[in-house]
């Protein structure tokens, strides 16, 4: 095997500590030709569609390939920001953001980077990148609350693959989840409660999930139980009885069964119900994004009352909230125990190793 070639290394410069944000990812632009590309890296992932890959292969270059992306691009267009997609103009703020509040509990030196899982800047760039700044040891943090295979897994796939092409591997830890911190409920119950301080309280709350087929969880994927998890602690957090809220799963695709009740058809039954009001959040999510903003915000909002609802509200992602970032630090910090000792801790235990040295002598 070739390896990858070694960055160029002088001897004496400080060891670095990583840590590497990774979230699903994007297309370049909202155009039928860079969401063709996306959702082919996307849906090519073995992770993502558990099929045959001699069937899925024709149904996707023969007919996904060639009809949703003209779809996809016009969706993307309708929530793209003036600084690019709102997934990654978010992750970029929550990693500058990390980077500040880091800085505020350790001396270390360190480098917060992000990376997508599909799209750009992709996992082995931004890998080269953290190991060309001397980062011996780096944390990868996949930005979804909730474990499934089709998400924190595949992630974990390509760190582990592109370090089999390093000869000098650094140190990685990984964040399997954190779907039920504390700091986590916290701060989606904050965001919700300073969402009705504003705009009063709704008849009903929506907690919807991304979706996944039926056959993950009949396969041992925990993802189902722990955005169940979640729900049930942002619900107690809130102070929420049973009837006043609910939990379902979204972005259903293909004729498969998939996660049950489904977003739009727990909005249509509470259309035809003549819920005066329903509020939506997505605590999948810890930004903003196509599924979120477009689905969320704009179809479902249409499902729900031409079935006959009342007033729709979405409450936007954590995105780049204080308190989520401080969140988010404690969780970083919790996992990078013993990595990040400061220059006044080294040299404290330098000296202990020294004056041991010394009582041995005598």
């Amino acid at each position: 095997m070739t390896y990858q070639p070694e960055p160029t290394h002088t001897h004496g410069t400080p060891e670095k500590t990583g840590i590497l944000l990774v979230n699903l990812g994007t297309p370049d632009a909202p155009t039928p030709q860079a969401v063709r590309t996306y959702l082919k890296e996307f849906l090519s992932d073995p992770r993502v569609v558990e099929m045959p890959r001699a069937i899925w292969w024709l149904i996707l270059n023969g007919i996904v390939l060639n009809t949703r992306p003209k779809k996809s691009a016009a969706k993307y267009a309708s929530i793209w920001l003036p600084e690019g997609s709102p997934l990654r103009v978010y992750t970029e703020k929550q990693t500058v953001l990390l980077q500040g509040y880091l800085s505020q509990r350790t001396k270390a030196p360190y480098v917060v980077e992000y990376a997508m899982r599909y799209g750009n800047p992709s996992i082995p760039d931004v890998l080269r990148k953290l190991k060309e700044q001397n980062c011996q040891r780096i944390l990868v943090v996949p930005m979804y609350p909730q474990y499934a295979a089709s998400t924190t897994a595949t992630a974990n796939d390509i760190v582990f693959g592109e370090l089999q092409k390093m000869r000098n591997m650094p140190a990685v830890r990984t964040i399997r989840n954190f779907h039920d911190r504390p700091g986590y409920i916290k701060t989606l119950a904050s965001n919700i409660h300073d969402y009705w301080m504003k705009n009063g309280r709704p008849e009903k709350l929506l907690m919807s999930f991304h979706g996944l087929p039926q056959f993950t969880l009949d396969k041992g994927d925990p993802y189902h139980c722990e955005c169940h998890k979640t729900g049930r602690l942002l619900a107690q957090e809130l102070g929420l009885r049973p009837g006043q809220f609910a939990i379902s799963f979204q972005s259903r695709f293909g004729k498969a069964k998939w996660l049950q009740p489904y977003t739009s058809n727990t909005l249509k039954e509470w259309g035809k119900q003549k819920i005066k009001r329903v509020d939506v959040v997505c605590p999948g999510f810890v930004a903003d994004c196509l599924e979120t903003l477009e689905e969320i915000a704009m179809e479902c909002k249409d499902d729900f009352q031409h079935a006959g609802g009342g007033e729709y509200n979405y409450i936007p992602c954590l995105n780049d909230r204080n308190d989520w970032i401080h969140a988010l630090t404690d969780l970083v910090m919790d996992n990078l125990q013993g990595w990040l000792a400061g220059p006044d801790a080294a040299e404290l235990e330098q000296g202990r190793l020294r004056a041991l040295a010394l009582g041995a002598k005598r």
